[in-house]
């Protein structure tokens, strides 16, 4: 019985794998893809995506700039190959160009250009770059405003951000481009003071741009790229409604007798009618009669502000600060409208390109001589006006903006004592967690699943940010989630995280990371291998007092005691979203598996990993003597945060395995000097298992040769191998291909079979094997395999035709989606048929070693017992074939190999462990239901329980269900079992062969017909029930077991005492039950 599919290619050959949670940039909500049309009511998504919904749908061109890890166009490219279309009815051309000397000419090229569709010159056309494209727009931006009267409305949506390499800092969040271009040439700037007004703001900047170039400018790096819930969003038709609407308010007459001035005061009137809102160009928040004003502009900059200056005037501070949303025109009416009289000083919070600017006294910010000007020329008291500067390096929180009040205005606050912190949340309303790890871990993204299970609560608020840190660590990761029953505003690192998760230890000795913990919180680290006295020796002196101190619950998360995450490290991000939720929200654990499975994973894997997390996961008791440090233990002063210098993960450019063809000395001389080339002689070096050799002794074909499938019986002598195998494992067989496919292959691909190739070791990359390339093929490279959607794109990298290169590459994405499914599951595509479809694609040998899958062992299960034939093992196959639509005839790779196989012929194989076990009484019964080859695994196990009695031992029950299609042509070892019915071993026989009669029989048929002795072997005398084969019976056979529980649930009611209500049995549970008893044995395939 084989129970994992091949990877050669057969119908159905590919695995079932879990489902991947994919992120494709850190600027779309979640970092996946949305349609168009989801932008819409109530919805979870990021400043970046609002910006370009508004310029997709309100365009005729947009035209990006985008470094490639910046993806500032990416949902407009998306949206662009979707086909959708704009608010006027046509597809949006979006054009990405390089920034460089030049940028703008294109644009400003298309606008003026003779063939230009004059019907659109009323539509806008839009910029989507970060701030440092500005320079190189400058030119043509100069040119523009000269044009404009004759012009496209032009819009520039611009993050600000950029990259320095000057500092530390990497990204800097850049206004004073935007600042300084819109001043020097008259452009408009607007600025979206939250994500929450993003979609608003760009909305009113491609309004203003109907009277003058403009920019609007956002947060490109934290702000820009939260993933929010946004209540009251508007779709494609509410925009374009809207924008209509505002337009023709604004009246004619407005537009030729005003000034820009008076004209954006009546646009922005217009534009609050529209909306019911109350948007100004200048917000006031704070105190009711300030003494001191913090002027500010800037997304987190003017959030922060606000937030800080009114829980300060809640205490009686006589705070206040002014944001400026529309920077130009500078409207200084406006400005000094929402400015209190009772002002006394202002200071201006103003953006400088570097450090060196902040302290030159001879500089001042743009934003202050603008607020000096209006203030000086207007305001007839004496008001003093200050410049605090900063660089374009500042990182703001609630902390260090209260240090700017606190600086400027030397404490003059009503409060007794000076305020150290500010917390502008109610942490107890809103819950914060905060994931650190390296991002080349498997469970780097599991942060961003869990946020994105946790918006699935419509009476929640979630947002998430992520920050990359490549400097540090090779790439270091940290992922906040903030889960809010109410709208909050908090564009800053969590500072008070309830539960904190650290994913690599190495990373507590790079951060504070108990600095952004609150007290009595939890604390989980992943420590694999930690046993609990090696704990205090992993984690620093320093860390263990805060732990102690802050009362900080410390949990150990140990993957390898997972067996599942042992087998397939990929499952350690599953294993990690269960742990957080078993900490943070239990009640999860059991209601919100199934939405978790449809974001990532699946069913199955969580409720098998949910049970190994008993283990995984563990508490630590923190003693007492943590909080005594050696005083000779100098503190060491780490960071408390990520330094965000990167969108992406770091991109490792990993060297190539060498896999060079060389002559046959260089495997001579790894022979001769075997101490000084560390060479080792194995049987297979290149298998990461232990391996034996057996010769085949029995091939017998058990269906007749008339019969459309074959199935055989195959014994392999043991000899002195030294095999040993349990009831219930399987054998492993290293298949080889098929030599006169391989040497057809060598021909036509133009290879020489003798040349030495040498290739890294399954196992272990560091281990290097040599073999020839016809060794290769025939033992190690899978070129009549089923080849992945991967190498399809590694191949195109090869391809010197233009038209094969971009279909392979089609093939290896997304659109090629539908065409790749039928090349696999109709055509049945190998790796060869690809290359020789795509002639100009030809690497050489030591690629395709590369990019070609490794061969993989087969394993199927055995089908005898040690006892009964000490020196040999059996197996049940049935071979693999069909004929693709070409005709050609085609086979599954180790059946085909197994299949031509002759007496006497030596076989690489190796044993697997399994979950089919006999019970460990021989008294307990058991119950088996086979399928086809499905009753290898009974075999064994009724050959086991014949020499159990033959030693002597009292047997239990032994009921066999075997199910096939004809008893002619497949009762599988059919007078085996009736002679062991006959020695009194099997108890009862079911043989369901659905296709001998009118009406078909199944296995579950035959089982409900003995229903009576299923109750008595598996309820009454405890026994265990095994099904081997395909999945399709399960239902329906549990189902029958679920029969047998409530009937004799029924029988023991009827036959004791009436005493009480008699409760109903949960069949189900009763079934899971037995399941974590190992009495429901499942091998399906």
């Amino acid at each position: 019985m084989h129970f994992q599919q091949a990877e050669s290619a057969g119908p159905g050959a590919e695995e079932q794998k879990p489902k991947d949670f994919t992120q494709k940039s850190s600027s779309l909500p979640f970092g996946q893809d949305l349609a168009l049309d989801s932008i819409t009511g109530p919805t979870y998504l990021t400043a970046q995506t609002l910006v370009q919904q508004v310029a997709y749908t309100l365009s005729d061109k947009i035209f990006a700039y985008s470094a490639n890890s910046f993806d500032l166009d990416v949902a407009v490219k998306y949206w662009q190959q979707q086909g959708e279309k704009n608010a006027f009815g046509y597809e949006t051309g979006v054009t990405s160009l390089e920034t460089r000397t030049g940028a703008g000419a294109i644009a400003l090229g298309y606008m003026f250009s003779k063939d230009y569709d004059l019907t659109k010159r009323h539509i806008p056309q839009s910029i989507v770059a970060s701030s440092s494209t500005l320079h190189y727009l400058r030119p043509v931006l100069d040119q523009l405003s000269l044009l404009y009267a004759v012009a496209n409305p032009l819009i520039a949506h611009i993050a600000a951000v950029d990259y320095t390499a000057n500092s530390a800092a990497g990204l800097v969040t850049d206004y004073v481009s935007s600042l300084t271009l819109a001043e020097e040439l008259g452009l408009g700037l607007v600025c979206s003071p939250s994500v929450f007004e993003a979609q608003h703001m760009a909305l009113f900047a491609t309004l203003l741009s109907s009277i003058l170039p403009t920019i609007h400018t956002y947060d490109g790096i934290s702000v820009g790229r939260e993933t929010a819930r946004l209540v009251d969003t508007l779709d494609q038709t509410r925009l374009h409604n809207s924008y209509q609407a505002v337009l023709q308010a604004v009246s004619e007459v407005d537009k030729k007798h005003s000034d820009n001035a008076g004209r954006v005061v009546r646009l922005l009137q217009a534009f609050n009618d529209e909306f019911g809102e109350d948007y100004k160009l200048f917000d006031y928040y704070g105190h009711e009669e300030p003494e001191s004003v913090l002027v500010v502009f800037g997304t987190v900059e003017a959030s922060l502000a606000a937030q800080v200056a009114t829980a300060l005037a809640k205490d009686g501070d006589k705070l206040g600060v002014v944001n400026v949303r529309v920077y130009r025109p500078f409207v200084e009416e406006a400005f000094l409208e929402v400015l209190p009289k009772s002002t006394q000083n202002i200071a201006v919070l103003g953006q400088v390109k570097d450090e060196a600017a902040v302290f030159d006294p001879a500089e001042y910010s743009n934003l202050f001589s603008d607020v000096l000007a209006t203030v000086q020329f207007s305001v007839d008291r004496n008001v003093q006006v200050t410049d605090v500067k900063y660089s374009r390096e500042q990182v703001w929180t609630p902390s260090n903006i209260l240090d700017v009040f606190q600086q400027i205005y030397g404490e003059k606050t009503q409060s007794e004592e000076v305020r150290s912190y500010v917390d502008i949340l109610n942490t107890a309303d809103v819950r914060q967690y905060t994931f650190w790890n390296l991002d080349e871990t498997p469970a780097a993204n599991a942060p961003v699943a869990l946020g994105k299970l946790f918006s699935s609560d419509s009476s929640k608020n979630v947002f998430v940010r992520t920050g990359h840190d490549n400097l540090v660590r090779g790439g270091t990761v940290r992922t906040d989630i903030r889960n809010a029953d109410y709208t909050i505003e908090a564009p800053y690192s969590v500072e008070q995280a309830d539960v904190t998760f650290v994913g690599d230890e190495t990373l507590l000795q790079e951060f504070d990371v108990l600095n952004n913990v609150k007290g009595d919180s939890s604390l989980i680290v992943k420590l694999p291998g930690a046993k609990d006295e090696d704990i205090e020796k992993r984690l620093s002196p320093a860390l263990r007092k805060t732990i102690l101190g802050k009362d900080v619950e410390l949990f150990v998360l140990d993957p390898t005691l997972s067996e599942s995450v042992v087998k397939d490290p990929s499952l350690e991000t599953y294993l990690t979203q269960l742990a957080f939720l078993k900490i943070a929200r239990e009640d999860l654990l059991t209601s919100g598996l199934s939405k978790l499975a449809a974001i990532n994973g699946s069913s199955d894997i969580f409720a098998k990993l949910t049970g190994e997390l008993e283990t995984a996961l563990r508490e630590i008791d923190v003693p007492v003597s943590w909080g005594v440090v050696d005083e000779d233990v100098q503190p060491i002063h780490l960071p408390s945060d990520v330094n965000v210098n990167s969108f992406t993960a770091f991109d490792r450019i990993e060297p190539e395995p060498a896999t060079l063809l060389k002559s046959w000395a260089v495997a001579a001389k790894g022979l001769s000097f075997k101490e000084a080339y560390g060479t080792d002689a194995l049987l297979r070096p290149d298998l990461g298992v232990k391996t034996f050799v057996a010769h085949i002794k029995e091939h017998r074909r058990l269906t007749p040769l008339s019969y459309d499938r074959n199935i055989f019986h195959i014994e392999f002598d043991l000899g002195d191998s030294g095999l040993k195998y349990a009831i219930g494992e399987a054998l492993g067989i290293h298949a080889e291909n098929n030599k006169a496919e391989v040497e057809e292959f060598i021909k036509w691909y133009g290879l020489n079979p003798d040349e030495i190739v040498e290739v890294p070791s399954r196992e272990d990359a560091n281990v290097l094997v040599n073999r020839t390339v016809y060794q290769s093929l025939i033992q190690n490279v899978d070129i009549f395999g089923r080849p992945p959607k991967r190498f399809y794109e590694a191949l195109a990298e090869f391809a010197d035709d233009e038209n094969e290169r971009k279909e392979l590459l089609t093939l290896g994405g997304p659109e090629g989606a539908g065409e790749f499914k039928r090349r696999a599951e109709v055509d049945t595509i190998t790796f060869a048929d690809v290359l020789l479809d795509f002639p100009s694609a030809h690497p050489s040998f030591h690629d395709i070693v590369r990019i070609v899958s490794p061969m993989k062992r087969r394993e199927y299960s055995i089908a005898s017992s040690q006892h009964v034939t000490p020196n040999s093992v059996s197996l049940l196959i049935v071979t693999v074939n069909w004929v693709d639509p070409k005709g050609r005839d085609r086979f599954g790779q180790a059946t085909r190999y197994l299949n031509d196989l002759s007496v006497g012929s030596p076989v690489t194989v190796s044993v697997k462990p399994s979950v089919m076990k006999l019970p460990p009484k021989t008294t307990a019964p058991i119950i088996m239901a086979g399928l086809g080859t499905g009753l290898a695994p009974f075999r064994a196990f009724v050959q086991e329980r014949a020499y159990q009695k033959q030693q002597g031992h009292e047997i239990g029950e032994v009921l066999l269900y075997m199910g096939a299609r004809h008893q002619r042509e497949e009762y599988l070892y059919g007078e085996e079992w009736e002679a062991y019915q006959d020695a009194g071993i099997i108890t009862l026989l079911g043989r369901a062969f659905s296709r001998d009669q009118p009406q078909k029989i199944y296995i579950q048929d035959r089982m409900r017909q003995s229903l009576t002795d299923i109750r008595k072997a598996y309820l009454a005398n405890e026994g265990s029930f095994y099904l081997c084969g395909p999945t399709w019976p399960v239902p329906d056979v549990t189902e029958v077991l679920q029969e047998a529980i409530e009937v004799e649930h029924k029988a023991k009611i009827a036959a004791g005492s009436s005493e009480g209500k008699p409760k109903k049995v949960d069949s189900r549970r009763e079934i899971e039950t037995l399941k974590e008893a190992q009495r429901y044995v499942l091998e399906v395939y």
